[in-house]
């Protein structure tokens, strides 16, 4: 077995040890403090948020504000933001995108 298949396999042992390690000991972790709680509520909008703005104000690698992904994304945060409807939203921003880009 040569030295890649070794690492690969070494890498794969390691990464389900960690993810099963997280499982085992998941019943210590139940009591956080709040502190930490809060932290951790905002990791995902975080996250999601770090995926999404550059995507819509700068599709092409460049900083433009005037974009048909950046309206539908703002309409569709509008529409979530007040119904929290997770359909009403992707229609809403698709609906937007396609009109505008149909439009420009």
């Amino acid at each position: 077995m040569s030295d890649l298949w070794i690492t690969i396999l070494v890498a794969g042992v390691g990464t389900y040890l960690l993810r099963a390690s997280f499982l085992a000991f998941a019943d210590r972790l139940v009591d956080l403090p709040p502190l930490v709680e809060r932290v951790l509520r905002q990791i995902p909008p975080a996250v999601l948020a770090a995926l999404v703005v550059p995507q819509l104000v700068r599709p092409e690698g460049s900083l433009d504000l005037w974009q048909p992904e950046l309206l539908a994304g703002m309409l569709a945060a509008i529409v979530s933001w007040k119904t929290r409807n997770i359909a009403a939203t992707l229609v809403t921003g698709m609906a937007v995108l396609v009109v505008v880009e149909r439009l420009v």
